[in-house]
């Protein structure tokens, strides 16, 4: 299934990423660590070679206009066997910020995540007050470091951003950013309630 969302003129289609995806990584990568510097916060750094792999397996989701233009993307990974599932990377181009746009493409990573690992935890780490808003509206919850993958491999994602001195410091404990954390033992998710003009695709 697709969403697609008239953008004055043009619509958008809310998708799965696929390898005809892969012409729009390095625009991808470009723009994660523009908006980074933008905000003055950090942000891991993403490399080429992990988007691909995202897109050839069918983990990232992507908004790409009917003219063919990058909109926004975000991509799940698991850790620990399936245990935890990781919301990342979300990240919209400037001219469609505001738009409901990266509410869509944060619908369906996480549909994406319970139709994939549907016993596993989701989480996410950001700080981003947009993002915990979404978050919220799924139903996940403010949780410490301790309750989210302890994978060495997650954590070294972060040495490329600017505050992974203090993670280090504080023993991987917490950092400026803030752990979310979707429990599907505990809790359903909550509909998103936020008004947005879409029209879903059935035959998709």
């Amino acid at each position: 299934m697709s969403i697609k969302q008239h953008m004055e003129d043009e619509w958008i289609a809310v998708r799965k990423a696929g390898l005809a995806d892969i012409k729009f990584v390095d625009e991808i990568i470009v723009e994660t660590e523009q908006s980074a510097r933008a905000r003055g916060t950090g942000i891991a750094k993403r490399n080429p070679e992990s988007l691909i792999r995202c897109m050839c397996e069918g983990n990232g989701i992507i908004a790409i206009t009917a003219s063919g233009h990058w909109v926004g993307f975000a991509y799940i990974t698991v850790w620990e066997n399936g245990k935890f599932v990781s919301n990342s990377g979300l990240i919209v181009a400037p001219e469609f910020r505001h738009t409901g746009v990266a509410s869509a493409i944060k619908q369906h990573v996480f549909a994406l995540s319970r139709e994939k690992y549907p016993l596993a935890s989701v989480f996410s780490i950001t700080t981003g007050i947009a993002v915990m808003k979404m978050n919220s509206r799924l139903g996940f919850e403010p949780v410490t470091f301790e309750e989210i993958t302890h994978d060495p491999e997650f954590w070294a994602g972060c040495k490329s951003c600017v505050n992974y001195g203090l993670l280090v410091e504080k023993g991987y404990h917490n950092c400026l950013c803030t752990a979310m954390r979707f429990d599907p033992r505990s809790m359903e998710p909550c509909p998103d309630k936020k008004s947005m003009r879409v029209q879903v695709e059935t035959n998709a």
